[in-house]
């Protein structure tokens, strides 16, 4: 098993993740995390009916933007919400997320 990078929870800015929350496949992925626990790019890719570049894509400033962890496993890529400490850092941003209707985002 291999750890991807992903930045030290007390390194990021507040105005990287609204910039990372601010496209709504983003979003998305964020839900789907909150209710899986873990996934994969490919779940994402057939879920959200993207390509698996542009899931990546989006995976990579979740990650870049301190939100999600990655690990690899093989040859799958493995993401995770940082749930916990977000909601420790940014009090409710999550909850927020969660809360908007899908029509909405």
């Amino acid at each position: 098993m291999k750890l991807l990078y992903h930045p030290p929870i007390e390194s990021i800015p507040y105005t990287k993740v609204l910039h990372a929350l601010s496209e709504p496949n983003r979003i998305r992925i964020i839900r789907c995390l909150n209710e899986s626990g873990e996934n994969n790019c490919t779940a994402y890719s057939i879920e959200l009916m993207l390509n698996k570049s542009t899931v990546s894509h989006h995976i990579k400033i979740l990650r870049e933007a301190g939100l999600i962890e990655g690990r690899i496993e093989g040859k799958e890529h493995i993401y995770s919400l940082r749930k916990d400490e977000i909601n420790k850092k940014f009090p409710g941003l999550l909850n927020s997320v969660f809360s908007v209707n899908e029509e909405d985002i």
